[in-house]
């Protein structure tokens, strides 16, 4: 989420929202939220719903579940997805925006 947070502008500026789904309880993500000062929406997901229809992983030989990064469109479709193997598996921010610009059709 740090990455995220870095590049917030420019992300945003290319008409696009971010969510964050994470496996916590509501209680535990408004805490977290709070005391970490996030720009964007997060979802909590304790029963693991969404996390489970994006496909993303858990390794418990690895902490727990792995990254996962999806982009959806306006019309709900899943546009590009990232599953990492490993935590610090994430796409860089670089990527994203580029992905973003074609889905956006901004240059």
């Amino acid at each position: 989420m740090v990455q995220l947070r870095r590049d917030f502008e420019i992300i945003t500026a290319l008409d696009t929202v971010i969510i964050v789904v994470g496996p916590e309880s509501a209680s535990a993500f408004k805490i977290y939220w709070n005391e970490n000062t996030l720009p964007f929406a997060g979802l909590p997901d304790p029963k693991h719903i969404v996390l489970t229809m994006i496909g993303q992983e858990v390794n418990l030989f690895k902490l727990g579940r792995m990254p996962a990064q999806v982009i959806v469109d306006k019309n709900g479709i899943a546009r590009f997805a990232h599953y990492g193997h490993q935590m610090a598996d994430i796409p860089d921010n670089n990527e994203i925006i580029e992905i973003l610009k074609v889905i956006n059709q901004k240059k």
